[in-house]
């Protein structure tokens, strides 16, 4: 596919979307780039990195090869992507703990619009597709009201919420960020963006070691799953893309209750850095909320977070159309 350096840009941008949905739990990035009309181009182009590559470079030079796997988009993409997780850490860790309600109004917009535009996606309805939908949908629902448990120090643990995470981060409607925080490693992964960008611009070495080795890691647990669930979404999309869709609009029904912007705290923990911090809550209605509900600015976000998808599925449809 040939693109300019303007489609590119677009690419870079829906990268820094994606991004930013997954650094907050219950938002995936892979719904971003569903609605904005690269999901399968990009599920495909993973699943075609392979050692192969290296055969081609060999025989057909570098060009082909880069070409083989459709590194210019990948490369514009995941850079979107890092430099959306390493700008935001910070903001969306200020924003969870000092406008909560109004963060999760946005992205509840946002998924709700998302459940509309992948459903409408679905072609020929029956039973099945009904059946997957509910199934799902309760599945994701009580995947919402796990309690998280502690993440231990193991570096293969860490290898593990990797691995678990970027399946989730590319499937649309499973939050990869809500998957570290069932699995007790959300704080750590926060942390270690953190710390690595706070150590680096300080020369804080320690800080930064330790950073580094975690990010390491998380990222190489990630690589190892996103090579291995491309190919199984990449077959099921070509295969059974009406029932893929069903399953991937109930995970998104399920895990609207973990975005609902009103929240009563259960159970509270301490973090490493001595801070009190939410161990587990749940839904209430914005009349039972003890303090401020916010209700009209609530609103607000909601519609801003709804009309932003509409704005991606317009550039998904120009794509489609170029």
């Amino acid at each position: 596919m040939h693109r300019q350096f303007l489609d590119y840009l677009v690419i870079i941008l829906k990268g820094i979307a994606m991004g930013a949905a997954d650094v907050v739990p219950g938002v995936s990035g892979g719904t971003i780039a569903f609605i904005s009309g690269i999901y399968e181009e990009l599920i495909e182009s993973i699943d075609n990195v392979s050692f192969g590559v290296f055969k081609v470079c060999k025989q057909d030079g570098f060009k082909a090869a880069w070409n083989s796997i459709n590194g210019s988009f990948l490369l514009a993409l995941f850079s979107g992507i890092v430099i959306s997780i390493l700008s935001l850490a910070k903001l969306i860790k200020w924003l969870l703990h000092n406008e909560p309600i109004l963060l999760w109004s946005f992205f509840f917009g946002l998924v709700l619009a998302s459940i509309l535009y992948i459903a409408k996606q679905i072609k020929g309805w029956s039973a099945k597709i009904i059946i997957a939908i509910i199934a799902t949908s309760i599945l994701s629902y009580y995947i919402t009201l796990a309690e998280p448990f502690a993440s231990p120090d193991s570096p293969f643990y860490l290898l593990f919420c990797g691995f678990i995470a970027i399946i989730a981060m590319i499937l649309p409607g499973v939050s990869g960020a809500f998957i570290l925080l069932i699995l007790g490693a959300y704080q750590t992964a926060i942390d270690t963006i953190n710390n690595l960008i706070e150590g680096l611009t300080t020369g804080n070495m320690t800080l930064f070691k330790d950073a580094f080795l975690k990010f390491v890691l998380l990222a190489i647990g990630a690589l190892i799953g996103l090579k291995v669930f491309s190919k199984a979404l990449n077959w099921m999309f070509k295969h059974q893309k009406n029932l893929t869709l069903a399953i991937l609009t109930g995970f998104m029904i399920g895990s609207l209750n973990k975005i609902w912007p009103w929240k009563e705290v259960l159970k509270t923990r301490i973090n490493s850095k001595g801070e009190e911090v939410t161990l587990l809550d749940k839904s209430i209605l914005p009349t039972s909320y003890d303090g401020d509900n916010q209700m009209l600015m609530v609103l607000v976000f909601i519609v801003i977070g709804f009309a932003a998808i509409l704005i991606l599925e317009s550039l998904g449809k120009q794509k489609n159309k170029a």
